[in-house]
C-alpha cells in the first residue's frame, strides 16, 4: 500500500475525532517537529498534544501530496478550534516519513493565518 493511502486513512481517523485509531498508524517512538516550535517524541506526547490542540477535530484542506520512497510531503489548510471557542486558520506544509507502513517522523511547518480588517 502506498504511504499516501495510508496516511489518508490515517487522517480519516483524525477528522472524526478517533485519535487513538490514528496512533495505532504511528510507530512507537514516532516523533513529530513543528518547525520553530515543540517537539514530540513518542505516542504518549503525541497524544498529550492532540488532546491538548484538537479541542474539536481539525479540518483538513490537502492542496497538494507528493510520495517518494518512504517520505509523503502533504500541503494544504487546517482550521483548529481554540480554547477561546473561535477558530484559527493555518497554512502547512508536513513532511511524513514511514517505516514498514507506519508514520516514524512527522517535520510540520504551520504558519498561522492573520485575518486582516
Amino acid at each position: 500500500m502506498r504511504n499516501t493511502t495510508i496516511l489518508h486513512e490515517a487522517n480519516e481517523f483524525v477528522s472524526k475525532g478517533d485519535y487513538e485509531s490514528f496512533l495505532a498508524y504511528c510507530t512507537s517512538d514516532t516523533r513529530w517537529v513543528f518547525v520553530g516550535g515543540r517537539i514530540l517524541n513518542g505516542k504518549e506526547e503525541v497524544r498529550a498534544y492532540m488532546k491538548e490542540f484538537y479541542i474539536e477535530p481539525p479540518v483538513f484542506n490537502v492542496e497538494k501530496a507528493i510520495e517518494d520512497s518512504d517520505l509523503v510531503m502533504v500541503t494544504g489548510e487546517i482550521r483548529l478550534k481554540n480554547k477561546a471557542g473561535s477558530y484559527d486558520d493555518f497554512d502547512y506544509c508536513d513532511i511524513w516519513k514511514f517505516e514498514d507502513g507506519k508514520i516514524s517522523e512527522l517535520k510540520a511547518f504551520v504558519i498561522e493565518k492573520k485575518h486582516l480588517p
